[in-house]
C-alpha cells in the first residue's frame, strides 16, 4: 500500500487432457512430514510441516525445485498453452496510464506503452507541452526488475525525490533528481519503503519515513519502528535529524504532512485499518513540542493540512464518514466544526485545491465525485463518463485545476481534467478528456451488471457481473469468481485488460463486495474483521451458491481467484466447501493464521486479524486458518498456488506449507500445484515480462480445468 500488490515431472499431452476426467495423476514430489505440535491455550495444534518456514534451508530450497520442476512440466504441455500467451501478449500490451500531478506549470504523470516492463514517469511543460521521460526504470536493469515504488514533486517543481526497489522486494532507496536537467543530487537514502515525504516550501529538504539501520533494533524488529525524520539536501543521511517516533508502538505507522507555508508539521499514526492517532507542531516555535490533536479514539482520522485549517476525514460516530474543520490555533476537541456531515453514501477521501474541496464519494461500489465550499457547501457534482472507479485525483493547493484518473470493467485507464474557472460560466462542461489508454477491444460486445444477493445470515451482498452480451443462463458458463474482504479495500470496477481472454471465450466474472471492504463505510469494515472474518467466508461462499443457483454456472464450471489477503479468501472457501469450486487459483496468501504474525512484517495486521498469542483471537484465527483446516481424505478441487521469493509483505512460508499439506490429504485426482517466481514480490513493481509469464500459467491452468479452448 500502501499499501502495494503479488508472487515437476507429469504426463504427456493425452495424460494431461484426461487427469480432467478423472485418469490416474503422477505422484508429488516427496515430502517429509515431522510430528510437530505445539499446545496453545489448551489446544494441541499440528504442523508436520514447519520445516518448509525456513526459506533459506538447502532442504527447503531442494524441495521448492522439485515443485517448480512439477508444476513446469503439468502446465507447459497443457493444449492452447502458446495461444493463450499470444492472445496475452496482446492483450498486455494495452498501457497503463497514471493521474497527473500539477506543479507550477509543469505536469508530471506515469505511464507504460506496449511492451515496456515498468511504467515510466513523464514531465510535461505545460498543459499542452511536448513530454519528456525524466525517470526510466526500464534503463536500469534488462529483466525489468527494477521499479519506480513512489515520487513526490517539489513544491515549485524543480525536483523530484522518487524510490527505486529490484526483484519486487519494495525495499526502497530513495533519490532526489533535477526536473530541469534529469541529472541526480548527490542525497541518497535507503530503508525508504513506501515512504511517506513532505517537501519544505523552499525546496531546500523534507521531512520523510524511514525504517531502523540494521543492528539498531533488536533482530526481527527491522520491519518496524518506522521513524519520520528531517532531511537537508547535501545532509549526510546518517545525521538527518530524528523527528518523531521514538517511545511510540513499533507497530505504528506514520504519514507526514505539512502546511503550504511550512508552519504546521503533522502526523498521522496509522494503527491498523480501523484506528488512526494525529499530532501536529507549530515549526515556526523550535521549541514546541508535537501534541496530539487526536489519540486513543477507536476511529480512522486523515487530515488534509493547509496554512490555517487542517480538514479532517474520520469515521468517528460516522462509519460513512464526515469531515471536521479544525483550526491549528484552537486545536482542542470543543473547537471542532463539522462542515459535511455523514450522509447516505460514503465519503471515501477529500483534497483541497485551491478555494474548493474536492470530495470523492462511494455509491454501491461505484465513484462519485463532487465539489464543495471551503465550509463544505454543495459547488457541483462533476459527472463521471459511466458507473467506475475514480482512480486518483491531481491538483495544486493553489491552483484552479483537477486532474481525475477513471476506469472501469470496460473502460481503459483515462485521465480527465477540469478547470474550477469553468464554474463562473452560465453553463458548466463537462471534463475535458486528457489523455486515455487505447485498447483494441471490442468493449461495446460486454454487459456489466450488479446483482445482489443474501449472505448465510441474510446480510445483502452486491456483486458485479461481466460477460459477453445475451451469453445464456444455462449452467455451463464458465465462471471466474474473485474476491479479497478485508483492510476496508473495495472492490470496484477496474480495466484488467488480461481477463478479456477469458471474457471473449464465454467466461463470466463474479466479483461481490464482501464484508471486510470499505464500499459501505466502516461498519462494513468491522464485519468482517477480527472475530467477525468468517462473514467474510460466508459472504464468498454464499456467492458461489447464488452464481450455481441463478444458472450462471455449476461447480464443475466455477473456479475461484484472489491474493494476499484474498489468498486466506479463497484458502478459507477451498477447506469449508471443495465441492463448491473446479478449481483454485490462490496467489502470495496468508493461510497460517496461528503463526503468520510471526514473520515479515505482519505484525502490523494483528489489528485487522488478531493474534493467536491471545486465547480468545486463538479462538477465532484457528477456526478457519486454511493451513489447520485441511482433511485427511478430503477431494479436493485443482488448486494453483502461486508465491515470490522477494515477497517482503506475506512470507512464501504460507504457500510451502499449504502445498505439501493438501498434497498429502487431497485424495482426488486433481492437481496441487506450487508456483514460485524468483525476483519478484508481493505484486508491486513485477515487470510486464513477469506477468505475462504468470498469467499465461493462471489462464492455461483455469482453460484446462473450466474445459475452455482457445
Amino acid at each position: 500500500m500502501a499499501l502495494r500488490l503479488l508472487v515437476l515431472v507429469f504426463v504427456v499431452f493425452l495424460g494431461l487432457a484426461s487427469v480432467r476426467g478423472g485418469a490416474e495423476r503422477k505422484p508429488y514430489p516427496a515430502t517429509r512430514r515431522e510430528n510437530v505440535v505445539d499446545r496453545l491455550h489448551g489446544v494441541e495444534v499440528a504442523d508436520p510441516y514447519r520445516w518448509l518456514e525456513d526459506g533459506d534451508h538447502p532442504e527447503v530450497k531442494a524441495w521448492v525445485e522439485a515443485q517448480n520442476a512439477y508444476t513446469r512440466e503439468v502446465l507447459e504441455q497443457l493444449p492452447h498453452r502458446q495461444a493463450i500467451r499470444d492472445r496475452l501478449d496482446s492483450l498486455t500490451r494495452i498501457g497503463t496510464l497514471g493521474t497527473p500531478v500539477p506543479r507550477k506549470g509543469r505536469y508530471f504523470y506515469t505511464r507504460r506503452d506496449g511492451t515496456q516492463n515498468q511504467p515510466i514517469l513523464y514531465v510535461r511543460e505545460g498543459l499542452e507541452g511536448p513530454e519528456r521521460a525524466l525517470v526510466d526504470p526500464n534503463v536500469l536493469a534488462a529483466d525489468g526488475t527494477v521499479a519506480l515504488d513512489w515520487w513526490y514533486p517539489s513544491r515549485d517543481g524543480r525536483l523530484l525525490a522518487y524510490g527505486l526497489s529490484r526483484s519486487g522486494d519494495e525495499q526502497s532507496v530513495l533519490h532526489v533528481r533535477d526536473v530541469a536537467t534529469g541529472r541526480d543530487l548527490p542525497d541518497v537514502i535507503d530503508r525508504t519503503r513506501a515512504c511517506s515525504l513532505a517537501w519544505l516550501p523552499d525546496g531546500s529538504g523534507f521531512y520523510y519515513t524511514r525504517y531502523p539501520a540494521p543492528g539498531s533494533v533488536p533482530k526481527g524488529e527491522e520491519n518496524y519502528h518506522r521513524h519520520v525524520y528531517l532531511h537537508r539536501l547535501g545532509d549526510d543521511p546518517t545525521r538527518d535529524r530524528l523527528v518523531f517516533g521514538p517511545g511510540r508502538p513499533a507497530e505504528d505507522w506514520p504519514s507526514v504532512d505539512l502546511s503550504p507555508d511550512g508552519r504546521w508539521l503533522v502526523v498521522t499514526e496509522h494503527q491498523g485499518w480501523a484506528k488512526s492517532e494525529i499530532f501536529f507542531k507549530d515549526t515556526t516555535r523550535p521549541e514546541a513540542e508535537f501534541q496530539p490533536l487526536v489519540e486513543k479514539v477507536p476511529a480512522i482520522f486523515e487530515p488534509v493540512v493547509r496554512n490555517d485549517v487542517i480538514y479532517i476525514r474520520t469515521n468517528d460516530q460516522a462509519p460513512r464518514y464526515r469531515l471536521l474543520r479544525v483550526d491549528p490555533l484552537r486545536p482542542a476537541r470543543e473547537h471542532w466544526r463539522e462542515i459535511v456531515p455523514q450522509g447516505p453514501d460514503v465519503l471515501e477521501g477529500v483534497g483541497a485545491i485551491g478555494d474548493l474541496l474536492v470530495a470523492e464519494y462511494m455509491v454501491k461500489a461505484s465513484s462519485r465525485l463532487r465539489l464543495l465550499s471551503r465550509d463544505g457547501q454543495a459547488v457541483h457534482d462533476v459527472p463521471l463518463p459511466t458507473l467506475g472507479t475514480l482512480a486518483g485525483l491531481g491538483g495544486e493547493w493553489d491552483g484552479q485545476e483537477v486532474f481525475f484518473g477513471f476506469q472501469s470493467f470496460t473502460v481503459p485507464p483515462s485521465v480527465y481534467r477540469f478547470d474550477f474557472r469553468w464554474l463562473s460560466g452560465a453553463s458548466v462542461p463537462a471534463p475535458a478528456l486528457w489523455q486515455r489508454v487505447q485498447a483494441d477491444i471490442d468493449l461495446a460486445g460486454y454487459d456489466v451488471e450488479q446483482v445482489d444477493y443474501p449472505s448465510k445470515d441474510g446480510t445483502r451482498i452486491t456483486m458485479f457481473l461481466a460477460h459477453k452480451k445475451g451469453l445464456p443462463r444455462d449452467g455451463n458458463n464458465p465462471t471466474l469468481l474473485y474476491g479479497y474482504g478485508g483492510f476496508n479495500i473495495s472492490l470496484t470496477p477496474m480495466f484488467n485488460p488480461s481477463r478479456f481472454l477469458f471474457l471473449e471465450r464465454g467466461g463470466v466474472l463474479a466479483i461481490p463486495n464482501l464484508r471486510g471492504g470499505g464500499e459501505y463505510g466502516e461498519a462494513w469494515h468491522q464485519a468482517g474483521m477480527l472475530g467477525n472474518k468468517q462473514n467474510v467466508f460466508d459472504d464468498f461462499l454464499s456467492a458461489a451458491e447464488w452464481l450455481i443457483r441463478e444458472r450462471w454456472t455449476s461447480p464443475r464450471h466455477l473456479a475461484i481467484q484472489g491474493g494476499s489477503n484474498g489468498g486466506l479468501l479463497v484458502g478459507a472457501a477451498l477447506t469449508q466447501r471443495p465441492e463448491l469450486f473446479r478449481a483454485v487459483v490462490c496467489q502470495v496468501p496468508l493461510l497460517d493464521m496461528v503463526r503468520y504474525h510471526k514473520f515479515l512484517i505482519a505484525r502490523l495486521w494483528i489489528p485487522e486479524y488478531g493474534s493467536a498469542d491471545d486465547p480468545e483471537q486463538f479462538r477465532w484465527l484457528y477456526a478457519y486458518s486454511p493451513y489447520h483446516r485441511v482433511k485427511d481424505g478430503t477431494s479436493y478441487p485443482a488448486t494453483l498456488i502461486a508465491t515470490a521469493e522477494s515477497d517482503s509483505r506475506v512470507d512464501p512460508l504460507h504457500a510451502r506449507k499449504m502445498v505439501a499439506r493438501l498434497q498429502a490429504a487431497s485424495r482426488g485426482e486433481a492437481p496441487i500445484l506450487l508456483r514460485l517466481e524468483t525476483k519478484a514480490g508481493h505484486g508491486a513493481g513485477k515487470p510486464r515480462s513477469k506477468q505475462l509469464d504468470e498469467l499465461t500459467d493462471v489462464w492455461s491452468f483455469l482453460f484446462w480445468q473450466l474445459g475452455m479452448k482457445v
